[in-house]
């Protein structure tokens, strides 16, 4: 499926934020700029010292006429030194702070974009901006840009210095100037459309490794190894010829550089002989002239070849603009207040694109306090249903009430407030347990913590850990099994306290005893609260007050777990299936196929193939 990815910024969109930015840090960097420019005037005296000391060589002046001189160049060697690392450090240190502002209001606009564009786009998008985007600008604000600010100085003050020795110098200088602009306009039309497409490209290539790695026990148990290999394979060559394309342009680029300063240094070599010649500049003078012109080849060639960096550095600050100018989701005034648990569907649709529906007409009424189960085969609705509750996806069509309130005038922060969705998939975060559990009430006493991991059996392992509810867990830190997290997540649901919790397969991955476990624990995390659980295990859907059952983005069948046995319908189906399997397990035996000990709603009897 082709993914809506997050915008790119314009060129004026980043010139405008770039204003923005250094509109804050405006001293430090005129401070930086000035000390550069103090070291690089002090290093512009070398070559005039050095055409004196060959004009008294010439006039014989003997070895004491010398020493003067010597000793300024070393003085000018010292003091160009220093004034070049102070200058260096201020300007490393106005990108840091510009770098910082930037990476936070990405960070801080990333963190309030609706949930619904963050999954269009896919999570590879966002953290190969977050990640590698960022990576890429910071090495560009901490290597290139003091190194592009000093040669950039360099240059225009050597031109400088080259008329005040003789204009026709400067002209014979220039001469390589238009072979360079050229150089550099071909370089950036086919450079800039390149690296755009490289951090696309590997922006859908960590995407594509993200999904087959985190879903490997789904590519395996459907056998979509050999799919998922032609992506990844068809991905990483996208990226590697778009790198090639890349490589190839700069050599080109390169190429052209060493024509301008043959052109360049054979224009400056037939001035200064002219010059000499008819008397209008002494040989130290013309020396002089050569030696700067001749300085002026690597500052050149790294100010041109750091615009390599920048291209890369922009189009990575592009897309950090991109995210970071997206408006936030939208507020309510509603957003803080207090809605009971009762949930109220009424024709509800949604799409993920035009002419294909998800949903379509669901009408759907759960009473506060009440638990219903979501049962259907894969694809038939069941976690998009739960996510519109939860907000994260606005639905097409219809509309949807939080304990009597509508949803648009709850607001994105209302509905959080309202509904605390878990998935299978729960993210720990680094640090100590006592933090991760606060995420979801930072002013938790430590005995409001105990009485959370109480309540879902967790206490036990926490106090069991290293050094406690304090050890340090996450990136880095202790690691939990899969059970131990969606301990977590269900301690994390006890401190929120929300009218209504979804559970979309939180006990997926448990495996069958830990899924039991994590089961019981989700039935007194879930008491006193409304509950929508999308069932991954039949037991879970008869345990439920009620049972909804969907088919192609409808529902088909509702009723409590006896009464649609009782039916006959798609749901005993499914009961018969699952009751088949664990009555009679080994009935395939010596098949290569064995049935699994409990049955995925979705799926029906599923197996595992060895």
């Amino acid at each position: 499926m082709d993914r809506t990815l997050l915008p790119t910024a314009g060129g004026g969109e980043c010139l405008a934020a770039l204003r923005t930015v250094l509109r804050a840090h405006r001293v430090p960097a005129l401070a930086a700029v000035l000390v550069l420019v103090a070291g690089t005037g002090i290093g512009l005296l070398t070559a005039p010292l050095l055409g004196h000391i060959v004009d008294l060589v010439i006039e014989r002046r003997g070895p004491d006429a010398l020493t003067v001189p010597l000793a300024l160049l070393v003085v000018v060697a010292l003091a160009r030194g220093a004034v070049a690392a102070i200058g260096g450090i201020l300007v490393a240190r106005v990108g840091e702070a510009v770098l910082a502002t930037t990476r936070e209001r990405f960070i801080e606009r990333a963190l309030r974009l609706p949930l619904e564009r963050v999954e269009a786009a896919g999570s590879g998008d966002l953290v190969s901006r977050v990640t590698s985007d960022v990576s890429m600008i910071a090495k560009s604000v901490r290597q290139a840009l003091p190194e592009f600010t000093r040669s950039a100085l360099t240059i225009v003050l050597t031109l400088v210095g080259l008329a005040v020795l003789d204009w026709r110098f400067l002209l014979a200088a220039l001469l390589a100037v238009p072979v360079q602009i050229l150089s550099v306009r071909w370089y950036l039309r086919r450079a800039a459309p390149v690296y755009a497409r490289h951090r696309v490209a590997t922006g859908a290539l960590q995407h594509q490794l993200l999904d087959s790695i985190g879903g490997v026990r789904t590519v395996r148990a459907f056998r979509l190894n050999d799919p998922h290999a032609a992506l990844l394979e068809d991905r990483s060559a996208a990226t590697r010829d778009v790198a090639l394309r890349g490589q190839f342009i700069v050599t080109g680029f390169f190429s052209r550089l060493n024509l301008a300063e043959f052109i360049g240094l054979a224009a400056m070599l037939g001035t200064g002989f002219l010059l000499v010649q008819n008397g209008a500049v002494s040989i130290g003078t013309a020396t002089a002239a050569a030696l700067y012109f001749h300085s002026l080849f690597n500052p050149v060639n790294a100010a041109l070849y750091l615009i390599d960096d920048a291209q890369s550095a922009g189009a990575s600050f592009a897309r950090l603009i991109g995210v970071a100018n997206l408006p936030a989701e939208h507020t309510s005034q509603g957003g803080s207040r207090a809605v009971g648990g009762a949930i109220t569907v009424s024709g509800l649709g949604h799409a993920y694109a035009d002419g294909r529906p998800v949903l379509s007409g669901i009408d759907l009424e759960v009473g506060g306090g009440e638990r219903v189960a979501l049962v259907g085969a894969s694809g038939a609705g069941k976690t998009t249903l739960a996510k519109v509750i939860a907000g994260i996806h606005s639905p097409a069509g219809g509309m949807i009430s939080l304990g009597g309130v509508d949803v648009r005038e709850l607001g994105p922060e209302g509905v959080r407030r309202a509904v605390t969705l878990i998935s299978q998939e729960v993210h720990v975060f680094a640090g100590p347990l006592t933090a991760d559990l606060r995420l979801a009430k930072p002013d938790a006493t430590d005995e409001e913590l105990r009485h959370a991991l109480t309540t879902v059996g967790a206490l036990d392992w926490a106090q069991a850990l290293p050094e406690g509810l304090d050890t340090v867990v996450g990136e880095g830190g202790h690691r939990l099994t899969v059970a131990q997290a969606q301990h977590l997540a269900l301690a994390r649901l006890v401190l929120a306290d929300p009218p209504i919790a979804i559970l979309d397969e939180a006990t997926a991955d448990a495996g069958s005893a830990g899924a039991r476990v994590l089961e019981e624990a989700a039935e007194r995390a879930l008491e006193g609260r409304t509950g929508v659980v999308v069932a991954h295990r039949l037991p879970q859907a008869a345990a439920a007050d009620r049972v909804v059952v969907l088919d192609h983005g409808r529902i088909v069948e509702t009723g409590t777990h006896t009464e649609l046995v009782a039916a006959g319908g798609r749901y005993a189906e499914l009961w018969t299936a699952w009751s088949d399997s664990r009555q009679d397990p080994g009935e395939r035996a010596g098949t290569g196929v064995v049935p699994r000990p409990a049955v995925d709603a979705d799926r029906g009897p599923e197996v595992v193939v060895r």
